[in-house]
């Protein structure tokens, strides 16, 4: 008969080898700290969670693209100025060329993939870290979007959508709301609040659902699916973890690691029509550290920033954390500035825990 402690240590260890239990402790922590400070400020009525849901949602959106090409082994510094590039597309096409909206948001998807190709593939010809050949990408679309759009409008922010975006199908995918009707039957029963004068007298202050939570939903499914429900998955987890000893066994890891380049402007890309549509312009200093953030996200959900390593779940966590954190001082009443003091010391926290739980693995010490 097996020792019983070996096994509980067995458990244990399997346990803490979880990719994203720290990040899940962490948001567990997180809730209780803003429960406890910031109960009575509105934090958690429809209103409060809504806007951290949101925030955590475009934190979670990129977090998915970027957590996936790290556990490859990657790291992609251009993610931010896709954001703002990709927006700036989608403005200059449909409001100074006339195209339809549609048309427009899709081209400026084909135009951040091929991008994104382009840069893994730069990357494995060139055999130069992600982080250099990403690095020059970050300045090189900054370059372009503020030089687009001054180029076009004279300015650096691009207005209209919304108008030409009304009663656009692709649009609404981006920038509607749905579950409208029961938003709606909410108010009238009273359990949320709703607009008392104006125009909007008795709309609820909770419209509906943002379809921006909706795609950060669906690419957390698809991410958590892709990366522990199929083959592919298994060869990103080898690509990042010894590339060469997955070359060996059949992985195509170069097709790999460019399709995770590829996926992560994608999710860059997303992030930015939501945006547009819901502000109704562009502007070109949009998504400025947003590549950082990303990263950190990633970092708190586990991953390892040698790759081979973390979690989708633990990613979306990580974005948790930092929306409720980031809106909860704002409720608080606490200085917002603190917010990156915040950001530096988890990042430190995460990664020392993230290194002890390497060592976990391979046995190092």
């Amino acid at each position: 008969m097996a020792d019983e402690r070996l096994i509980q240590t067995s458990k244990l260890r399997k346990l803490m080898m979880r990719p994203e239990l720290g990040a899940i402790a962490g948001t567990v922590l997180v809730f209780m700290l803003f429960l406890a400070i910031a109960r009575d400020s509105g934090m958690f009525s429809p209103e409060g969670i809504q806007n951290w849901t949101v925030v955590s949602a475009q934190f979670a959106i990129i977090a998915v693209g970027a957590g996936l090409l790290m556990i490859a082994g990657e790291f992609d510094l251009s993610i931010g100025s896709m954001i703002g590039f990709s927006g700036i597309v989608i403005a200059i096409l449909s409001v100074q060329m006339g195209w339809p909206v549609w048309m427009a948001i899709i081209a400026a998807f084909l135009l951040s993939v091929m991008i994104g190709a382009f840069t893994g593939y730069l990357v494995i010809k060139t055999g130069l870290p992600s982080f250099i050949v990403s690095l020059g990408f970050l300045y090189i679309l900054r370059g372009l979007t503020i030089w687009l759009s001054i180029l076009t409008t004279q300015k650096t922010i691009i207005g209209g959508v919304k108008q030409v975006a009304e009663g656009d199908w692709l649009a609404f995918l981006f920038g509607g709301k749905i579950f409208t009707g029961l938003f709606q039957w909410f108010g009238d029963m009273g359990w949320i609040s709703t607009f008392v004068r104006g125009a909007r007298k008795g709309q609820p202050v909770v419209e509906g659902i943002p379809m921006l939570v909706v795609w950060a939903l669906v690419l957390i499914i698809f991410g958590h699916w892709l990366l522990t429900k199929t083959k592919f998955g298994n060869w990103i987890y080898a690509s990042g973890g010894d590339a060469q000893a997955a070359r060996y066994v059949g992985v195509p890891v170069n097709r790999v690691k460019i399709l995770m380049f590829m996926f992560t402007a994608f999710c860059a890309t997303v992030l930015a029509t939501a945006q547009v549509m819901e502000f109704g312009s562009a502007a070109a200093d949009r998504g400025l550290l947003k590549e950082f953030e990303a990263i950190i996200s990633v970092v708190i959900g586990g991953a390892l920033l040698t790759g081979g390593y973390g979690s989708v779940i633990g990613a979306a966590l990580g974005a948790l954390i930092f929306g409720v954190v980031q809106q909860g001082l704002f409720f608080a009443g606490v200085e917002s500035s603190l917010f990156r003091v915040f950001l530096g010391t988890i990042l430190i926290v995460a990664v020392i825990m993230n290194t002890y739980v390497r060592r976990m693995i391979t046995g190092e010490r």
